[in-house]
Parts: C-alpha cells; structure tokens; sequence
C-alpha cells in the first residue's frame, strides 16, 4: 500500500465514522476509536476488492493515480456499525436498580 492509499483509507474512514457519530449521537472519544475501525474497514475491503479482482468503482484520481472509493468505503461501512455495536453500553439487571429509584 503506497502513502496515498494510505490517506485515501483514512479519510474514508474518518468520513464514515464523522457519519456513523452524526447519526448516533456518539461522543468525540467514541469518534476516535470509530475511525480507528473506519481505517481499518477501508483497508480490508480494498484489500479484499484487489485480491478477488473486483472493478474499480466510483474512481478518483489522485496525484495521477486511480483510486476505487466504493470497495473501502464498503468495508468501512460493513466494520463501523459492527463496532459501535460492541461499544454500546449494556443494560444488565446490575444496571437496572439504578433507573427504578
């Protein structure tokens, strides 16, 4: 992965989660660890896009270089729901004493 793909997922990454927050309400810590799996999805699903040989979707050129968007953000989209789903606080019956006072 060159420099420039590198940014690329990131910046998809962050957009996704920057999304996945707005939508949610999340706070700006949770944004932090979001993007972190943003990045992450963004990786994996360009990687996996290149290794099956998919098209390249949806192409920006950057620095005259082609880069496919729909593949990381694809995965982005696939790992940041995941994710803020195990971040979710869970409401077991040691929790529910304190909203019945």
């Amino acid at each position: 992965m060159t420099l420039m793909e590198l940014i690329v997922c990131l910046v998809i990454g962050g957009a996704s989660a920057a999304v996945a927050c707005a939508i949610t309400g999340n706070t700006a810590s949770e944004f932090v660890v979001l993007s972190l799996v943003g990045f992450l999805g963004a990786f994996v699903g360009s990687w996996l896009a290149h290794e099956v040989h998919l098209p390249a979707l949806f192409v920006v050129k950057v620095g005259g270089r082609a880069f496919a968007l729909l593949w990381p953000l694809v995965g982005s989209v696939v790992l940041v729901p995941g994710a803020m789903l195990l971040m979710r606080p869970h409401h077991g019956v040691a929790h529910l004493d304190r909203y019945e006072r």
